[in-house]
């Protein structure tokens, strides 16, 4: 169900849910992913994982599997010494495989190449490793502890981004990185609050799931490095490649082909380095196809342990906010520091506060490293304030709407010193969202309502976007683009920019994959920048391309460039028509050549708490209608709904997809996900014991009212979609089961036995008025 407000498209096709254009090969199978690929002469990898999280590597004897027939190469610590073998975006901690010790289970320790997958998983299970283990830190508190074991010694940043150049990693513990906030004098806001709550909330560490697990193929060449990556951010894999191996970025080729989903997974750096070090000693292309189950060893959501007070005065306004956040990065930090200052700063909420004090902690531990996972800090902070502000409703006796709207920021308020002004009608969404909840006595016992707002800044702080637009002699078009097609519909809202700015038929344009050689610099596929930022910077280029054509029309008819107009790929002056072919041919003189445009999209303004502005504001809220099972604790949703702030819906259809997905992955780490380690074992590293939503836990009426106003920065007023909906359905969902049963619930998952014994414990249950 997609419901839009806003005015009318008076865009071709601009506006249209167009049919996607990889459509037809994705349901045919004709659709050709990463791991699909074969490159002449290819070996397969397979990975030797360490069995314990904690350990000293004492040996690694790897003759019996080199001397394994098949075996190509056996890659070991010792074959990465003449290299960097680390990597990672804010700081170089993580070597592609295990130098002197593990620090993770799963970790790699060796790998194999082999002329068949057989061979090489053969061969892994011949390589002999001896290890002395080391104390397990598995836990946030245990990594805090006085005298716990250190993970790391000095710590070597990356400088890949302009936010973490102020990395503060506190010397001899195993916290990597520190983000302080301040506004105003938060003990004297606090001093005039008259009610006061702190509550501790927990959000465990989950799995992305994405349908195809990481894959990376490499060849090492005379001329360069050539890889084939379900990557996210091919650029800046070429760099850290580049740094890596000792070769200049134009001696590093990136391809992307279609990607079968991510989710933060595939963001930055990987798998890659362990494809090219195998393609390297072994002469031949390498390919790294990693199971499921690998998956899970390779990268988590953070969990977090959040700390929150907050106050308000008895007439309903909120004073101050004190929050102190925790956040489990496992065994290398990879983005985790950028996670936990998004974290810290969206922990404020879009709420008018005169006091603000905010302490952010990323913490190293002997578990799977943490990193981007769509929401990128955004659903564990708001887990907390947005399930507080449920609560401090309660406690004031409000209607937790009209709290909210009581303190909500509005169009043009600040949200804090130097960053981007709020850019979207907070009080509309929820109006609107009101509309479809429904009266609160409606409802049968042990059944209620909640809402929660997903608040979050958007399209990254410090991000570059390039395009180039090129339009062929036929009058068809190609555009550049570096965005990943992992299953958003990139190159189908591309194109459609592409062909409503130089009005030509959609099926008249092509994006092809990402290749770093051919495609201009995009920063990178995540924090809902595509469409807006990449999406301008296609605009721009397109739209460079028309001012050409204009030219070029105003010169053959002789008549002023204001009375040209472009129409179905021709340009038109009264009744004089020329098509785009024609023009071309033209101004060349023969049938050939072409008109090539270029367009940026770059930050304009280093300000802000995070060195950098706020591209946009990307706002959901959130609403659940759901039955609590008394005798069990199951919680159905029957209900969840939520508002999309998307500026201009570029594709509505897509961009309901994108909402809806993002709400249903919500649903299941309200739910039921959670990843269980056991002294730094994964208990649950599979889809069989791993629990992720199916189509039965689709509630009844489900859907998206896609909110536009055409305000945003991106092309026709677009902004991104796709993490706010991520963010609200856990604190909408604990909302309602207070309203069905008078129980808070702080620690996610929601699961059955965990509403079930919070039933049982409580000692006085307040009336659930339904919502």
């Amino acid at each position: 169900m997609t419901r839009r407000d806003g005015p009318d498209q008076a865009l071709k096709i601009v506006g249209q849910s167009a049919p996607r254009l990889d459509a037809v090969d994705k349901v045919t199978g004709r659709a050709v992913y990463a791991s699909d690929y074969v490159v002449p002469g290819m070996l397969e990898a397979r990975i030797l994982r360490s069995p314990v999280p904690h350990a000293r590597i004492v040996r690694v004897d790897a003759s019996r599997a080199e001397a394994l027939p098949g075996v190509v190469a056996v890659l070991t610590a010792a074959d990465v010494s003449d290299i960097d073998p680390y990597y990672g975006p804010a700081f170089k901690d993580q070597p592609l495989v295990a130098i002197d010790r593990v620090r993770y289970q799963g970790e790699p320790v060796a790998a194999v190449a082999a002329i068949d997958a057989a061979t090489a998983e053969a061969a892994v299970e011949l390589i002999d490793v001896a290890y002395e283990d080391l104390p397990v830190v598995e836990t946030i508190d245990d990594a805090l502890a006085d005298g716990s074991a250190r993970l790391h010694g000095a710590l070597r940043t990356s400088g890949h981004f302009r936010d973490l150049r102020a990395l503060a990693p506190i010397p001899g513990t195993n916290v990597c990185h520190r983000y302080h906030l301040r506004r105003g004098d938060v003990e004297e806001a606090f001093a005039s609050a008259d009610v006061v709550l702190e509550n501790v909330y927990t959000f465990p560490a989950v799995q992305h799931c994405a349908l195809e697990s990481h894959v990376s193929i490499a060849a090492w060449r005379p001329d360069g490095i050539e890889v084939w990556s379900s990557a996210q951010h091919p650029f800046p894999v070429r760099r850290e490649l580049a740094e890596m191996f000792g070769v200049p970025q134009h001696a590093v080729r990136v391809h992307v082909p279609l990607i079968g989903g991510a989710f933060g997974q595939k963001c930055y750096t990987k798998m890659e380095p362990l494809a090219v070090a195998l393609a390297r000693k072994a002469g031949r292309p390498v390919r790294v196809a990693l199971s499921m189950a690998e998956a899970f060893l390779t990268l988590t959501r953070h969990g977090t342990r959040v700390r929150i007070k907050t106050g308000a005065r008895r007439d309903g306004s909120v004073v101050a906010r004190k929050v102190e956040l925790w956040l489990d990065t496992g065994a290398y930090a990879d983005v985790g520091p950028r996670v936990t200052q998004k974290a810290g700063y969206r922990s404020i909420g879009p709420y008018r506060f005169a006091g603000v004090e905010v302490d952010a902690s990323c913490i190293y531990t002997n578990k799977v490293p943490a990193g981007a996972f769509r929401g990128y800090g955004g659903p564990q902070a708001s887990w907390a304030g947005e399930s507080q502000m449920t609560e401090l409703a309660h406690a004031l006796g409000m209607d937790p709407v009209a709290f909210r709207r009581r303190n909500l920021l509005g169009r043009g308020d600040e949200y804090q010193s130097g960053d981007t002004p709020i850019d979207g009608d907070l009080h509309g969404q929820l109006d609107r969202l009101e509309e479809v909840r429904g009266a609160p006595g409606d409802l049968p016992p042990d059944c209620g309502r909640g809402i929660a707002i997903g608040f979050k800044d958007g399209g990254g702080t410090h991000t570059v976007s390039n395009s180039i637009v090129r339009l062929h002699a036929d009058g068809s078009a190609t555009v550049g683009s570096g965005s990943v097609e992992i299953g958003q519909g990139a190159r189908t809202v591309m194109s459609q920019i592409a062909a409503e700015a130089l009005s030509l038929p959609l099926h008249h344009v092509r994006v092809p994959e990402p290749d770093t050689d051919a495609t201009p610099y995009d920063q990178g596929t995540s924090a809902s920048r595509s469409t807006t930022l990449m999406g301008y910077a296609v605009w721009q280029a397109a739209l460079d391309v028309r001012r050409q054509l204009v030219a070029l029309a105003a010169d053959a008819f002789e008549a002023p460039a204001d009375v040209i107009r472009l129409a179905d790929g021709a340009a038109i002056a009264g009744q004089r028509r020329l098509t785009y072919a024609d023009l071309i041919a033209r101004h060349y003189g023969l049938a050939g050549g072409e008109l090539i445009g270029s367009g940026v999209f770059r930050p304009g303004v280093f300000s802000g708490p995070l060195g950098g502005s706020t591209t946009f504001w990307e706002a959901g809220i959130g609403f659940a209608e759901i039955h609590v099972d008394r005798d069990t604790g199951e919680i159905r949703v029957l209900r969840y709904l939520s508002t999309v702030d998307v500026g201009r819906a570029i594709n509505p259809a897509l961009c309901e997809g994108q909402e809806e997905g993002a709400a249903m992955q919500g649903l299941g780490h309200a739910l039921r996900e959670e990843l269980v380690f056991e002294r730094g074992q994964l208990l649950n590293g599979s889809l069989i014991d791993y629990a992720v939503p199916t189509i039965e836990a689709l509630p009844r009426e489900f859907g998206a009212i896609l909110i536009e106003h055409g305000d945003g920065p991106g092309p026709y007023g677009a902004k991104g979609v796709g993490e706010s909906g991520i963010v609200a359905p856990a604190p909408a969902i604990a909302a309602a089961v207070h309203a069905a049963t008078g129980v808070w619930v702080r620690d996610l998952p929601m699961t059955p036995e965990r509403v079930w014994r919070a039933l049982r414990g409580m000692d006085q249950r307040e009336p659930g008025p339904g919502g």
